[in-house]
């Protein structure tokens, strides 16, 4: 983690590329257990993002951490320095499962842990991941049921991968773990993205943010990795939309209306929904209507 002047120069950076009538920031640690940090340590941390936030330079400050680092004093400190938004790696709510992960943790930590977040005025956000040893594509559904059931409004989805030099890398070389296929990660992620969005569950992202060494396969021993992950997951929703709308024939020129956020999603990774929206219907167009949200859809004929 960067030192505390680093992460001011950080942030005077950022701040320096965005207009200053179109700023909606907010600071973030990430990548780690921040409440796993001697309380002083991230005291002075919030004490320089708070700064912004007196300046009104900045909107709130946003944490990462883990659930059974989560305790009154903590919250407390959290609360003084204008964090808002507090995001817990869940990653399952299946005790079974995060034992064989190691995660260290249990699914008890994660509910009070999300109990007392909320009792403290915090918006709630719950990652998880998909494809753990012993997890199941029944499991995950739950788990993100369960997630909503403890009031998060926020998630982040990620697919399990194989990193060099852990011991998830051990148990696959000795054949005690097998990872989801891409094909498998994205079907399930597909379900539980429109799960989410039914249950008005903001999903942050899903899959790692594909850094250099995932790219190359220099960190990577095996897994569903996709630098595209995300776009991959929203392409199958919406061929599973189109294939189960219906058609009618003859009727002339599909216009098939979709919201302007999704219209790429819509035509799909490089255009693949598209191209099967032209094989079964011939000449056709997908046009945005901002009345729409997520996968609503309508057609007329021309």
């Amino acid at each position: 983690m960067p030192k505390p002047e680093e992460v001011e120069n950080i942030i005077i950076r950022y701040l320096s590329t965005i207009p200053e009538g179109n700023r909606s920031v907010e600071v973030a640690f990430y990548g780690g257990n921040f409440t796993g940090l001697p309380l002083v340590e991230q005291e002075r941390f919030l004490a320089v993002a708070s700064k912004f936030i007196a300046e009104e330079l900045v909107q709130g400050i946003r944490i990462s951490t883990r659930p059974d680092y989560i305790t009154p004093a903590a919250l407390d400190l959290l609360k003084r320095h204008g964090v808002s938004t507090i995001e817990l790696g869940a990653q399952s709510l299946h005790d079974d499962v995060l034992a064989a992960s190691g995660r260290g943790h249990t699914a008890a930590d994660v509910v009070k842990a999300s109990r007392e977040i909320l009792q403290h005025g915090f918006t709630l956000g719950l990652q998880m991941m998909t494809g753990l040893p012993g997890d199941t594509p029944e499991k995950s559904m739950d788990t993100a049921r369960k997630i909503a059931a403890l009031g998060a409004v926020e998630t982040r989805i990620y697919p399990a991968l194989v990193i060099r030099g852990t011991e998830l890398e051990e148990l696959f070389f000795q054949q005690k773990y097998k990872p989801q296929t891409l094909d498998d990660a994205v079907q399930l992620c597909a379900r539980l993205k429109v799960f989410f969005d039914t249950a008005g569950i903001t999903v942050l992202r899903m899959g790692l943010h594909p850094g250099e060494g995932l790219i190359t396969g220099s960190d990577l021993a095996a897994g569903p990795f996709h630098p595209a992950f995300g776009e991959l997951v929203k392409t199958k929703i919406w061929l599973d939309a189109f294939r189960d709308f219906t058609f009618e024939q003859n009727k002339g020129k599909p216009r098939i209306f979709v919201s302007p956020k999704e219209i790429n999603a819509a035509i799909g990774h490089k255009g693949s929904n598209k191209k099967w929206l032209l094989e079964k219907l011939g000449a056709m167009e997908i046009k945005p209507d901002s009345k729409l949200t997520n996968t609503e859809m309508y057609v007329d004929y021309c």
